[in-house]
């Protein structure tokens, strides 16, 4: 029958031989039976990588306080070298120059510069691959987060993940393909924007999970005072939304908001039986939430959805991403008032995860094909803002890969003496995404999708794969 009857037909086919859940399950599973050849085998070249974690810090981490060590501050500090006006961008006119207020040591046997503020991620660096130079075109939040996510710095333009559930489909039928994470302090600049799925089909975006909420996933089931909420009546109640469904879009076929509709019903009928098991984090041992901080309140936030990270790619969630900190001035990693007092309270919040999300991944083998990734919008200045904060820089920041197809223990690009512009090495996102492409097994110039009479793609006309942080 796979043979002579397409997906759609067989769709038609199964809804009226099976109807209700039965049908609607089938369907999912039609639909993903059609991306298949792209989840084994990439859509270009054999992937090295089948998921991906991206752990966003919201606000600009700074370079210099945290991975990028500038021993050539310390000697300049107090001076006054930095730009006579005041950038587009920047919040205040340029201070002194400010020397790290952290202790740097090298560790590993790659010898990586970290600041005493990532004591747990310093554990690891020989797992790491860092990019160096990375740098923005914009000094401004909203923009900047824009651009890093989706390659532009307007929106209305889809994100990487978006981008990797449309060209590779999903893992499992019982999971979304693209969760996102955001910190429980609230949405990132934004809000939802950075993970749309802009002119792709709205079923690309990112499934938005709760993870601090008792209840992750609202009315995935009746509530008990819902008595007529039974099987019989859902099964009716499904065929009766079929029919009208089915006729709405056939008068609209250009709209793609109903089939995203109705293929989150489909997956919400699945993950009765799969979510709460997912999301049950009393699953794990004591030993394991221990270790990425859940018995802590400086932690329990970011680890708790660290841990559910891993939880989803390993039931096949293909793409997962973890904010740090809300939009706003404050909880975030958007230090102007003071380096010293603001950058250690967040930088606290996620190290102990991470350094446990790192663990956990590689002793469960999982580090061999999940990618994983650490970075932000755009850097800080080198020089003071008021006392020892420091402003909007998107001049030079730092970006880190572990896990599949990644050259470990290696850097690639450096910034300038100060930190404050790059040197040699320069990577744009559209380098970033295209090595993410690369690892999934895709070619960032070929995965193009029709809009307005343009063919768009991620890294819009430019990007190069980062080949000197690959293995």
């Amino acid at each position: 029958m796979s043979s002579l009857i397409s997906t759609g037909s067989r769709r038609d086919f199964l809804w009226k031989s099976g109807g209700g859940l039965g049908g609607i399950a089938m369907s999912h599973l039609l639909a993903g039976e059609a991306s298949g050849a792209a989840i084994n085998g990439g859509l270009h070249h054999a992937p090295k990588a089948k998921r991906v974690i991206q752990l966003f810090m919201t606000g600009g981490a700074s370079p210099m306080d945290t991975f990028d060590y500038k021993p050539e501050l310390e000697k300049v500090h107090g001076q006054k070298l930095g730009p006579k006006e005041k950038p587009e961008g920047f919040t205040a006119m340029p201070g002194a120059m400010l020397k790290s207020p952290f202790e740097f040591k090298q560790h590993g046997e790659s010898g990586r510069w970290v600041s005493s503020v990532f004591p747990h991620q310093a554990k690891w660096v020989d797992e790491m691959a860092f990019l160096m130079a990375m740098t923005s075109k914009t000094n401004v939040h909203g923009p900047g987060t824009y651009m890093m996510n989706s390659g532009f710095i307007l929106p209305g333009f889809p994100c990487m993940g978006a981008w990797i559930s449309y060209g590779l489909g999903n893992l499992s039928d019982n999971l979304p393909t693209f969760v996102v994470l955001p910190d429980g302090k609230g949405l990132p600049y934004n809000q939802r924007g950075p993970f749309s799925s802009g002119f792709l089909p709205a079923i690309h975006q990112g499934t938005v999970i709760d993870a601090g909420s008792p209840n992750p996933v609202p009315d995935l089931f009746a509530g008990d005072r819902f008595g007529f909420a039974t099987k019989e009546a859902d099964r009716q109640g499904l065929d009766l939304l079929k029919q009208i469904n089915q006729s709405h879009a056939a008068e609209r076929p250009d709209d793609t908001r109903l089939d995203a509709r109705i293929r989150s019903y489909e997956l919400a009928a699945k993950m009765q039986l799969s979510a709460p098991e997912a999301f049950d984090l009393n699953k794990e041992s004591k030993i394991t939430r221990d270790a990425y901080g859940l018995d802590q309140k400086v932690t329990d936030d970011f680890g708790r959805r660290c841990l559910l990270a891993r939880r989803l790619i390993e039931r096949g969630t293909r793409f997962v991403q973890v904010w740090s900190g809300p939009q706003g001035a404050k909880e975030n990693w958007d230090n102007h008032g003071s380096i010293s007092k603001e950058l250690p309270p967040i930088a606290a919040s996620v190290d102990q995860p991470i350094g446990a999300l790192i663990g956990d991944l590689k002793s469960r083998g999982l580090l061999e094909d999940t990618l994983l990734i650490w970075t932000t919008e755009f850097g800080r200045t080198p020089f003071a803002q008021g006392g020892d904060g420091r402003d909007h820089n998107g001049g030079t920041f730092v970006t880190w890969m572990a896990g599949a197809g990644v050259k470990a223990g290696v850097a690639y690009g450096q910034s300038d003496e100060w930190g404050y512009k790059t040197a040699e090495g320069e990577t744009y996102c559209y380098d970033f995404h295209a090595t993410v492409l690369h690892l999934l097994g895709i070619d960032h110039t070929r995965l193009t999708f029709r809009q307005n009479g343009i063919d768009r793609r991620l890294t819009d006309v430019h990007g190069h794969v980062v080949h000197d942080i690959l293995s």
